[in-house]
């Protein structure tokens, strides 16, 4: 009797059957996501990596109304259904499946921008704009790329010119601004590469100065005479970046003249007191102290040291105890320091030019 019954040239049967596959490839889908996704989830709170987090966020993303569809669909391909009508029922299917699958896509776009916030935000939120900013434009490409992949499923749709001209116009877009999409790119990158963070004192080229906002296009320093310097994130790049706040500890580097009547024994004695005096002050480290030449008046030391804390508040606090303790235990020892001088010596028995002799400018012989 279900034979007898037809309906679009398949049998009460045939639809009994198609609707039995599609019901058990829905109960499929839905032992998927309702079971094993479950218990994923569960197994992720149990572990700290971060590949099932990423399973069970985007599985719990999964909408059974848009696989019912595709579901439907299986069913039916043992149905001997018209053409017009089994192409749109192809097309509604696979468009659904391709929805599920940018529905996934944003999904994982939002679990990377998730855990990147809650790694950095407490370093530096300025950057959040920008991967947010990034996470913006990859699902706009996602979108972009699903939509033409559905559209070139839909018969009489000529997906090929659209992006040909989708191309050109890309192009001229990508000319007119690109140095906008430059300096896009380049946030992206001191984003992920982190050169620098919020604070830090660098210099670049000739600015230098504390990172005060890292944004999409620039980033703004402000320098140590209190004017802001905007720099374009492309050409910041493409500059050597020297960053100060990166510093583990200061090292310094100065030099000390003394006299060069200075006797033997104290010229040996120095490099032990300069020990001593720098070995007094905090968060020091002492590298060496010697004579390295003589100069035209003074025989000059080179001392270094290293300063545990990169402060430059610090440093140059530190600098100046050190000045005055080198002050202080050089008068003790009877150690000078000479200023510039410069000796003429005069010999008295020359005879003057007549160039010297102002009284004979002018004279004429009689």
């Amino acid at each position: 009797m279900l034979d007898d019954l037809v309906l679009l040239g398949n049998s009460l049967r045939d639809w009994l059957s198609a609707f039995a596959v599609a019901a058990g490839v829905l109960m499929g889908f839905w032992f998927v996501v309702r079971i094993l996704l479950k218990r994923v989830a569960a197994f992720a709170h149990r572990t700290e990596t971060d590949i099932d987090d990423l399973l069970a966020h985007v599985g719990a993303q999964t909408r059974l109304s848009l696989l019912t569809i595709p579901a439907l669909y299986i069913g039916a391909c043992a149905l001997m259904l018209p053409e017009g009508v089994a192409t749109w029922f192809r097309v509604a299917a696979v468009t659904a499946f391709l929805v599920q699958m940018a529905v996934w896509g944003d999904a994982v776009l939002d679990f990377v921008l998730l855990d990147y916030r809650e790694e950095h935000a407490a370093e530096d939120n300025e950057r959040l704009t920008t991967v947010g900013a990034a996470t913006f434009l990859l699902r706009l490409v996602l979108f972009g790329l699903i939509g033409v992949v559905a559209l070139d499923n839909i018969p009489g749709v000529e997906v090929t010119a659209l992006i040909g001209s989708l191309g050109i116009g890309g192009i001229a877009v990508a000319l007119a601004v690109q140095s906008i999409l430059g300096d896009l790119f380049a946030s992206l990158s001191i984003a992920l590469d982190r050169p620098f963070s919020l604070d830090d004192f660098i210099v670049v080229g000739e600015e230098s100065g504390t990172v005060e906002h890292i944004g999409l296009k620039t980033t703004r320093i402000r320098s140590l005479s209190g004017e802001q310097v905007v720099l374009g994130n492309n050409d910041l790049l493409n500059s050597r970046i020297r960053n100060f706040g990166r510093m583990a500890e200061r090292r310094v580097v100065f030099t000390l003249g003394v006299a060069p009547e200075t006797p033997m024994d104290k010229l040996g004695a120095i490099p032990s007191m300069l020990q001593d005096i720098i070995g007094a002050q905090p968060q020091t480290r002492f590298g060496r102290a010697h004579m390295v030449k003589f100069g035209d008046y003074t025989l000059d030391y080179e001392v270094v040291y290293f300063l545990q804390d990169p402060d430059f508040d610090l440093y140059m606090g530190t600098q100046h105890a050190i000045s005055l303790g080198i002050l202080q235990r050089f008068a003790d020892a009877g150690i000078h320091i000479p200023y510039p001088t410069q000796v003429v010596h005069l010999d008295r028995n020359a005879v003057p030019s007549t160039a010297e002799r102002p009284e004979e400018l002018g004279h004429e012989e009689a």
